[in-house]
């Protein structure tokens, strides 16, 4: 495995969703109605990832996991059963419910043979009055959060921001959290789909029923001692693209090390023995090795397996990427 690997993306109808998946990020959407997600890279039993094209045309993720793991994880793969991330595009037009997820340790016990789900949020697009809660306000304790959440007054327990395109946040498994109002992340993940909702903005469907809400799982969840959540900002900024590169680390955790990364020019792409997996954030450009081209558009994301060549990286006046790299784990 010398060469990128591209997947076939997943859409995934959401209530809370809308239609940027398509318009922003040229996604091919299922139905007229919204969608919420688009999986772009995924080991989940929920979707199995499909490459596109070249000498693994139509094979799922799983299996080239199961055929050549260490091939693809390198150093790592003998501590991963299945692909450690799963990577999305979010489009939260509306609100998503404010939730939590399990760590490595409570979700053995609250949602058997799923996984912890540490995940990491890049904005692409940011809407007037959009906003994001990330981790409780200071000493907030149990009782409030419980009567609250029952009550419909959760969202003043919690750290609020307004997010810019470039804003990259880091939600570690145990925070309070919540998005809405017109925004568009790409977000790399632990492998899980375990989420429990404490509030969902009193939502109902057509038939005037809401979703379901996980009191207790969400309580037994939150990280206590989490405070509020900032983002770093990564120099991104769409409505004035920079001439010069960046490289610059955004999170180094025992999940993934996460890079911004800005080229208006040409460079190299190393594994470096790692897996990487790249998300194409804007612009156009190629990879290249040995005569063999990648194509690179904005709204792409590809995996690099560990074994994978050094690539040639050219843009076409400057190209952004978000460049996961598997080092701890």
């Amino acid at each position: 495995m010398n060469q990128p690997l591209r997947f076939h993306a997943f859409s995934r109808p959401m209530v809370w969703g809308g239609r940027k998946l398509a318009s922003h990020l040229d996604k091919n959407l299922a139905t007229d109605g919204p969608h919420g997600e688009s999986w772009e890279l995924s080991d989940h039993p929920n979707h199995l990832s499909i490459v596109t094209d070249g000498p693994f045309k139509d094979k799922t993720l799983r299996d080239l996991m199961t055929a050549s793991k260490e091939t693809i994880l390198g150093h790592a793969s003998s501590k991963h059963a299945r692909f450690p991330w799963l990577i999305k595009y979010l489009d939260a037009h509306d609100w998503l419910s404010v939730q939590v997820h399990p760590d490595e340790h409570k979700v053995n016990d609250l949602w058997p043979g799923e996984g912890s789900k540490n995940e990491a949020w890049f904005i692409l697009d940011a809407a007037p009055g959009s906003k994001i809660y990330a981790g409780l306000l200071p000493n907030v304790s149990e009782a409030e959060v419980r009567k609250a959440s029952l009550d419909g007054t959760i969202g003043d327990l919690l750290h609020q921001f307004s997010p810019k395109p470039g804003d990259f946040l880091y939600l570690p498994a145990g925070t309070v959290h919540a998005v809405g109002g017109g925004i568009l992340i790409a977000e790399i993940q632990q492998t899980s789909d375990a989420t429990f909702r404490l509030f969902d903005w009193n939502r109902k469907d057509s038939s005037g029923k809401g979703r379901d809400l996980h009191l207790e799982e969400s309580i037994a969840c939150i990280d206590w001692n989490s405070g509020p959540k900032n983002p770093v900002t990564s120099g991104y900024n769409p409505s004035k693209p920079s001439n010069i590169a960046i490289n610059k680390n955004l999170v180094d955790c025992p999940y993934f090390k996460i890079d911004f990364r800005h080229e208006p020019k040409a460079s190299t792409i190393s594994t470096n023995g790692c897996m990487q997996v790249a998300m194409v954030l804007e612009g156009e450009g190629s990879l290249s090795n040995n005569g063999s081209i990648t194509p690179l558009k904005k709204g792409e994301t590809l995996l690099f397996p560990a074994s994978m060549n050094n690539q040639t990286w050219e843009t076409k006046s400057g190209q952004s990427l978000l460049l996961a790299t598997l080092t701890h784990s």
